[in-house]
């Protein structure tokens, strides 16, 4: 569309541009309810919350449940570990409980000398190593004061139970309560113990590690009910006989020792089984199982009393053996319980971890995307805004310059560079920049084309017009008749009428006037002859208060700036009233003040009136209905006069302020050249004449 800024006054700078309000007024009011009307940055952050949300609350239900899951099988590889500390109490409880067995019986077969202090001797160490393997459990339960309620629960009742052995330890020397009654509570804490070391629970969908549990539970059962039938064997040792009962319990507590056995045998695995195999073949087991059948029953013999101590050191080397076993199935358990749980930690981790980085990527990309979307966009917007509100405006103001050549106009390529539907956008919005400074050129040269015919009839019309009024004067001279002389002088008023709507013509086209003037020439000079170019200048009245002289070529120009003032002031006040003309200093430069007693403006037209003078309106249809208004607007800009409009007592008033550059000294007489036949004005010749009244009018005034 051309090269090169157009560096013409017009154009609007660079600090102007900052100045520019780039907003968008809405046509509505904003509402945040409807989603229509949110900002582009809102929606685009609402596309990407809400899927980052919804990932968010899904990945938080399925961390929760890895989380709680880990939590659950650390819980339960604790609770399995503690279980070294459980089954040790329960092995040093079995030992004591057996050997206080053992020493109730005798103290009762002893009847009334019993020897107590040798009870106690024997008993002291026994309950010393189980307050000791009690205080380890403490110390290990310790970390598990938050698990779950039943595992503290169960624990409370190991607690309690252990609690009454204690409370009961005193009363066995004595002797002075039954043996099951003492017995009972031993039986009662054992219990107690191992339903706390059944307790843990990785979980319904953990089946493996609930069968590893079940084994070492059942095991344990196994080894309870040997040691019960231990104790049995050794107070029947101790007191030389069986009770009444002892048959049945003992047939009882081995009926139940198989059902153990078969259960651990069930939920044991090959190998637990393998050892436990050879555990029972072991030379100790078997002899512990040879002398126990010898206290079966048969039908030629009753069952047989042991010797204590051989019992009681076959025994304890079988149940030490179970012991070893029991220890290695625990720590099997512990082992698969440490793995389970270090292996869903680190699932857990992973999975997090997988969480957390899914999550960074997507919104690092969700970002990216939103921040390219949104900053083309914004420059987009600001593109758009400054080619509507800057670019644009600013060229359609250089090429309503009529009086200058026609620059070329850069049209900017489009900020967005991207080959997606923005950038399509953006390239659309340069292309209708290109359209419209096109159309606006058209239209431009267009108007220059009219503006040079509308010069060119005018300046034809002039020298016509000119014509005329040189054959008005020749006929003006050489008539006498008053009458004839009158109708003259109409046609000459006519006339000068008409010229100046040819000099209207050019004021609408841009272009100055050939008319000139090349010397001062008084204010008062000037306003008569703007009063000889109206139809009604018999009702202007003047009054001067100031000898105040306006440069030359300026003087045609306020001339009809005056007439055209003058035409409004006589056409809109009544026929008969009068149309004052003051004129004083003002500072440096010159006042005029023109009063009418016409019907006047309202308040809206006055504003909208005063606005056209204070800023040029540019040609077109509304300018030719208000001639007389673009007149003055252009031609008090084009001399930096200052006209505004206001509201007088019955009419209006216009002031017009003429700034000093206009305003020169007198002339002097040696200045002043002969004067032609026009620069006299119509009146002023009526005035030699005796037809027509006089009128006072100085006889050196400007062409009319």
């Amino acid at each position: 569309m051309g090269a090169g800024p157009d560096p013409t006054p017009g154009a609007v700078s660079h600090h102007r541009r900052r100045r520019f309000d780039v907003r968008v007024v809405p046509h509505r009011r904003r509402s945040a309810l409807r989603l229509r009307d949110w900002r582009m940055r809102t929606k685009l952050a609402t596309v990407l919350v809400l899927p980052t949300v919804a990932f968010l609350v899904l990945a938080g239900v399925q961390t929760r449940g890895l989380v709680g899951q880990t939590t659950t099988l650390n819980d339960f590889a604790q609770q399995v570990g503690i279980g070294r500390q459980i089954t040790l109490a329960v092995d040093r409880l079995q030992h004591e409980r057996d050997r206080t067995a053992g020493e109730l019986a005798a103290l009762r077969a002893a009847g009334g000398n019993p020897d107590r202090n040798a009870a106690i001797f024997e008993l002291k160490p026994l309950q010393t190593a189980s307050d000791q393997a009690l205080a380890e459990l403490r110390r290990a339960a310790e970390p598990l004061a938050d698990a779950d309620a039943a595992w503290r629960v169960a624990y409370s009742e190991v607690l309690q139970a252990y609690d009454q052995v204690i409370y009961i330890r005193p009363a066995v020397p004595p002797a002075v309560l039954s043996n099951d009654t003492i017995l009972s509570n031993y039986h009662r804490a054992i219990d107690a113990l191992l339903n706390l070391l059944a307790e843990p629970s990785p979980g319904e969908d953990q089946r493996a590690l609930s069968d590893a549990v079940l084994r070492y539970v059942q095991l344990s059962r196994v080894k309870e009910l040997s040691s019960r039938i231990r104790a049995q064997l050794y107070a029947a040792a101790r007191a030389g006989r069986y009770e009444v009962n002892d048959p049945v319990t003992l047939s009882d507590l081995r009926a139940q020792q198989l059902t153990a056995l078969g259960a651990f045998r069930v939920a044991a695995t090959a190998d637990q089984v393998r050892r436990y195999d050879r555990t029972s073949v072991d030379p100790a087991f078997s002899a512990a199982t040879r002398l126990e059948e010898k206290t079966l029953p048969t039908a030629t013999a009753a069952p047989a009393v042991l010797s204590a101590p051989q019992w009681w050191a076959a025994s304890e080397q079988r149940q030490e053996l179970l012991r070893q076993l029991e220890a290695e199935v625990l720590d099997d358990a512990v082992r698969r319980a440490d793995d389970a749980s270090s292996g869903q930690l680190r699932d857990t981790l992973l999975v997090v971890g997988g969480i957390v980085a899914v999550l960074l990527i997507a919104v690092l990309i969700s970002l990216l995307i939103g921040r390219s979307i949104a900053r083309s966009m914004r420059l987009l917007r600001s593109q758009a805004l400054r080619i509507a509100q800057i670019e644009l405006p600013e060229a359609l103001d250089r090429l309503r310059a009529v009086d200058r050549p026609i620059a070329g106009i850069d049209v900017p390529p489009a900020v967005v560079r991207s080959l997606d539907e923005i950038g399509e956008l953006a390239e659309a919005f340069v292309a209708v920049h290109r359209s419209a400074v096109s159309v606006a050129i058209e239209q431009a040269m267009m108007r220059r084309n009219v503006n040079a015919m509308f010069v060119n009839l005018a300046r034809r019309s002039q020298v016509l017009v000119e014509r005329q009024l040189e054959l008005l004067d020749d006929l003006e001279r050489e008539q006498n008749d008053p009458e004839q002389l009158e109708n003259l002088f109409k046609l000459d008023h006519l006339a000068a009428r008409m010229r100046r709507n040819d000099d209207s013509l050019l004021v609408l086209a841009g272009t100055e006037s050939t008319r000139r003037w090349h010397r001062p020439v008084g204010l008062g000079a000037v306003l008569l002859a703007a009063s000889a170019e109206i139809e009604q200048y018999q009702r202007v009245r003047h009054e001067s208060t100031a000898d105040l002289h306006i440069v030359g070529h300026a003087v045609g120009d306020l001339v009809h700036l005056f007439a055209e003032l003058l035409e409004n002031a006589t056409a809109f006040s009544r026929p008969d009233a009068i149309v004052q003309v003051a004129v004083r200093a003002d500072g440096t430069g010159a006042l005029v003040e023109i009063a009418d007693q016409g019907l006047g403006m309202s308040p809206a037209a006055l504003a909208e009136a005063n606005a056209v003078l204070a800023e040029p309106p540019a040609a077109d249809v509304a300018a030719s209905e208000r001639m007389g208004l673009f007149v003055v607007s252009h031609l008090s800009a084009r001399h930096q006069v200052q006209v505004r409009l206001a509201g007088g007592q019955d009419g209006l008033v216009a002031r017009v302020r003429l700034p000093a550059e206009l305003l020169a000294p007198a002339p002097t007489a040696e200045m002043d050249p002969s004067a032609s036949p026009r620069m006299l004005t119509t009146p002023v010749g009526a005035a030699a004449r005796p037809a027509t009244p006089p009128v006072a009018i100085p006889v050196e005034l400007p062409v009319a």
